[in-house]
């Protein structure tokens, strides 16, 4: 009993923020749906259950710690010991330097520590998804330093254990990050960074807008909605401003403008009502119609968009979780007006950023494992350079895919299988007692 009390702590705990979490994801979800008519239902309902097993991954991690033998939980409790220090470390640097970026912001509160408290809680999904993968490197590579420096790892491989057994905790905590930081990508750390605008905007005390600019476009109804600017409290019905609406023929042909110097929806009813507003319908060979004496407001009932539906396109794909994409991409079809080049790079990237903590783990484990007297440096510098080259070879793919130069799914997966693949070859030749360096030197051009 003893020995599983830890996991049974960990389930409670896990329930317990469930309970906690869960519900109020659900009410969220149903606003979210009742908002967004068109959004994909599926997508959306997903959320309370990826946010449930989020809640219980330490549980899972607790079930693996105590399953394992007294060999294994031993080197699980030094690496997840260096794994929090690290974390907390990396983190407390971020913060710091972060917080030095909106020092002058901040400064116009009242209160700059209650705003910088809201700031960096509703930031954090983006800062786990960020740091993670750092604080794995270093961790990992602190502590097979360690037991290599100490000749524990001598030691434990002449118990009859080989390096692929000793290093097994290091890749379980590696897959369990990177299904924690996929739960976080499917909604709430691209949400982190759409929430920093707005609470940085409350800080400076300006009038707040929720987005500026955006046009949206419904095929199905062939209407192109133009906003000037959304308030921040457009869910409650205050008017979008500066609202253009083009209408299209089945030919393509230009149907008629509205213009209007704000308009606003009715949850209720679902009415739009156009205020100082302004028609010109357009016929083909004929001068256009200037529709004159329009009410005011004038009142449209037969219109479905709603402003939250609207508002999703002048969100960046990188602030949009993949419910938001998908949607997104379902009502953009191929042939549309819209480049989709941008989102399906950023669909994928949810998915292939998380396993940058395997590759990780696995760049990291054959170089940080060192059985000579020579001590680990070389291996600590060339895991940092690898780790190094591959984020800065992400940020490329992605600039690419986004671009259109390259496919969305290899923009987005390239880095993971191309390190990957090297990581797998150097694990290998661990595994198999061959010398690594060797094949680093032969990368590197010897004039002599």
């Amino acid at each position: 009993m003893r020995r599983f009390l830890i996991p049974i702590l960990l389930f409670i705990a896990g329930l317990g923020l469930a309970w906690i979490i869960v519900p109020a994801e659900q009410a969220e979800v149903a606003t979210r749906l009742e908002e967004f008519p068109d959004a994909d239902a599926a997508a959306h309902r997903l959320r309370p259950v990826v946010m449930t097993i989020l809640c219980f991954l330490p549980f899972i991690g607790g079930v693996f710690y105590s399953s394992g033998s007294i060999l294994a939980r031993y080197v699980s409790r030094e690496f997840l010991s260096l794994l929090a220090i690290g974390f907390l470390a990396l983190t407390t640097l971020w913060l710091l330097m972060d917080f030095q970026d909106n020092i002058d912001e901040l400064k116009a509160t009242q209160s700059i520590a209650g705003t910088a408290l809201r700031l960096y809680a509703a930031r954090l999904p983006e800062i786990i998804v960020t740091l993670l993968p750092y604080s794995l490197l270093l961790s990992l590579l602190f502590c097979l330093g360690k037991l290599s420096s100490s000749r524990e790892i001598v030691a434990m491989t002449q118990t009859g254990r080989g390096i692929a057994r000793l290093t097994t905790p290091f890749f379980i905590t590696g897959f369990l990050c990177a299904i924690l930081c996929a739960g976080l990508n499917y909604q709430w750390a691209p949400r982190a960074t759409a929430a920093e605008k707005v609470i940085l905007d409350t800080a400076r005390g300006i009038d707040e807008v929720a987005a500026e600019v955006v046009k949206f476009r419904n095929p199905r109804a062939r209407r192109l909605w133009m906003v000037g600017s959304f308030p921040p409290d457009y869910q409650k019905g205050a008017p979008l401003q500066q609202v253009r609406v083009i209408r299209e023929n089945e030919d393509a042909s230009l149907r008629s403008i509205l213009v209007a110097k704000s308009a606003s929806w009715t949850r209720s009813t679902g009415e739009w009502a156009f205020h100082d507003a302004s028609l010109r319908k357009l016929r083909t060979d004929e001068p256009p119609e200037f529709v004159q004496d329009l009410p005011n407001p004038y009142i449209i009932k037969t219109w479905r968009e709603t402003p939250a539906e609207i508002i999703q396109p002048g969100l960046p794909a990188s602030q949009l979780g993949i419910p938001g994409l998908i949607s997104w991409l379902k009502s953009h079809p191929f042939g549309s007006h819209e480049r989709r080049e941008a989102y399906l790079t950023q669909w994928h990237h949810r998915w292939a950023q998380p396993f940058n903590c395997l590759v990780v783990v696995m760049l990291a484990t054959p170089l940080g494992v060192v059985f000579s007297r020579r001590g680990t440096t070389g291996g600590v510098a060339v895991t940092v350079f690898l780790c190094v080259g591959m984020l800065f070879f992400t940020s490329i793919c992605l600039s690419l895919g986004d671009a259109g130069f390259l496919p969305p799914l290899l923009a987005a997966w390239l880095p993971n299988l191309a390190f990957g693949a090297l990581a797998l070859f150097l694990f290998q030749r661990r595994l198999a007692g061959r010398p690594i360096y060797q094949v680093i030197r032969r990368l590197i051009p010897n004039d002599a």
